[in-house]
């Protein structure tokens, strides 16, 4: 069978919700995140909410399946008087994966980055997630930074 190819990269609208819902599942059990339903709700919400602290992007296919998507968020940097955009979740289901829709998204984010003047692009995955990282390893460089986590 064939792919459905990527036919647009754009905001997403409240009736992209029951499709955003069944990817951010499949993406938070990728990650095994326990996200609750309260959070999902509030993150859907910050969304669409046009000038939110949190922005997404969805990809949509030919047939207009939502086959992915992108959040990011831009904040202050204390290296730059310029905004950094940090990409915090980028997800393609698995049927629609081998294509060009994630390295699509991942070119729209930067894209927005650039526009709202930000100097600084930024993402990290695990370790284990080597199909994405041979991906990111082709569109960005990668740092020497380590990430730390302290639970509070």
């Amino acid at each position: 069978m064939k792919k459905d190819s990527l036919a647009l990269i754009r905001p997403p609208c409240p009736a992209d919700g029951p499709a955003w819902r069944g990817l951010w599942e499949a993406y938070n059990r990728f990650y095994r995140a326990n996200v609750t339903s309260a959070a999902t709700d509030a993150t859907w919400a910050r969304i669409l909410a046009p000038g939110g602290d949190v922005a997404g992007l969805v990809a949509e296919t030919a047939s207009f399946a939502v086959a992915g998507f992108a959040h990011f968020v831009l904040h202050p940097s204390t290296w730059s008087t310029a905004p950094a955009c940090y990409l915090e979740d980028l997800f393609v289901a698995p049927a629609a994966r081998g294509g060009d829709i994630a390295s699509a998204l991942i070119e729209a984010v930067a894209e927005a980055a650039r526009a709202r003047g930000a100097s600084r692009f930024y993402w990290h995955t695990q370790e284990f997630n080597g199909a994405a990282r041979s991906l990111y390893d082709t569109l960005a460089s990668r740092t020497s930074f380590i990430v730390y986590q302290k639970e509070l």
